[in-house]
């Protein structure tokens, strides 16, 4: 059995491709890196093995592995990435900012609220008609240009992309930011506050919808445990590197991945927050009706109606008094009476 053979995760337990993708690859990514600096000779603060590292030693031992070793790894890893999986939360949660306050948290959080000050300014659009000169020198106010307002229009949609609408809600990394402008504004025109809204909403996707947004949510999760894991290991490469000269220089290879795995992250949360737009604009009605609400006619009666119910899921606000429920909701009638606040 060759050592290759530890890629693919064992059948039954590691069947399901969120598994495999969110904590198995990057769990066996770190192992096996850091098992060939061992192999190739990185002892930490002792001497290195006579010779320095040596990486033709390390792939000699990786090849001369039997089959009992090789299962003995894959259990290994497996069984790792099966106790990490408690942890992915918590890591989304770090790589989205949610540290303790401290004067390093509120520079991050200034810094990002400056770059979604920039994202503001190229957002806005020079007023229309004749502007008034201004002082002596002062350059003459651009031109209101379809170019222009094309670059705004651009501007404004990566702006309620990567950042949510109120300042009070910037968090200190760009990961953060996107999770909360995804949160803050989906489902925010008709009503609905997403985070107490979604996990109701969730079980009455249509299939279609939610394989993108579960392939969605798959992709941010492996890109962050990919990120998190890489940078834990970057740690411990510099520790088995720590007298090996220029060797220690390999410790910033995890760190580059970590890296790349973070900015993927990113843009993974973007894709992953217009599908729970999608989700609202295509099955808040089924969510309606599995509520025995009738479907609305107008959309202010919508908004009064999401209001509510996410008044009373958030705060346990009880629904206001004349809320009428409809018997033939859930068959899907549009039509009739409507159950209003």
């Amino acid at each position: 059995m060759k050592l290759s053979g530890a890629l693919q995760p064992p059948a039954g337990l590691a069947a399901g491709r969120r598994f495999f993708l969110v904590g198995y690859l990057p769990t066996y990514a770190a192992v096996f890196f850091v098992l060939l600096l061992c192999w190739a000779g990185a002892r930490g603060w002792h001497a290195p093995a006579s010779g320095g590292l040596s990486f033709t030693r390390a792939w000699t031992t990786a090849a001369a592995l039997g089959v009992g070793e090789v299962v003995l790894l894959v259990l290994g890893v497996t069984l790792v990435a099966v106790l990490l999986a408690p942890l992915q939360t918590p890591m989304v949660r770090l790589l989205e900012g949610q540290w303790p306050r401290r004067p390093a948290t509120e520079w991050a959080r200034g810094r990002q609220r400056r770059r979604k000050t920039a994202w503001e300014q190229r957002a806005a659009l020079p007023a229309a008609g004749p502007v008034p000169p201004g002082p002596p020198g002062t350059p003459p106010a651009p031109a209101l240009t379809p170019d222009l307002v094309q670059r705004a229009g651009v501007a404004g949609t990566e702006l309620r992309r990567r950042y949510p609408l109120p300042d009070h809600l910037v968090r200190p990394t760009a990961l953060g930011n996107a999770l909360a402008a995804a949160e803050d504004t989906a489902g925010r025109a008709f009503g609905y506050d997403a985070v107490v809204a979604w996990p109701r909403l969730y079980p009455l996707l249509g299939e279609q919808t939610r394989a993108v947004v579960d392939d969605r949510r798959d992709t941010v999760d492996g890109a962050a445990r990919m990120a998190v894991t890489m940078a834990v290991t970057a740690v411990v490469a510099a520790v088995l590197l720590a007298r090996t000269g220029w060797w220690l220089l390999l410790a910033l290879v995890p760190l580059a991945v970590a890296w790349v795995a973070y900015r993927g992250a990113v843009q993974a949360v973007l894709a992953y927050g217009e599908s729970l737009h999608v989700a609202f604009d295509l099955h808040r009605f089924a969510l309606l009706r599995a509520l025995a609400v009738r479907v609305p006619e107008d959309p202010a009666a919508e908004r009064r109606i999401a209001a509510a119910w996410c008044d009373l899921w958030r705060q346990g606000v009880p629904l206001p008094p004349g809320f009428r429920y409809s018997a033939d909701a859930d068959q899907g009638s549009t039509t009739g009476g409507q159950g209003q606040p």
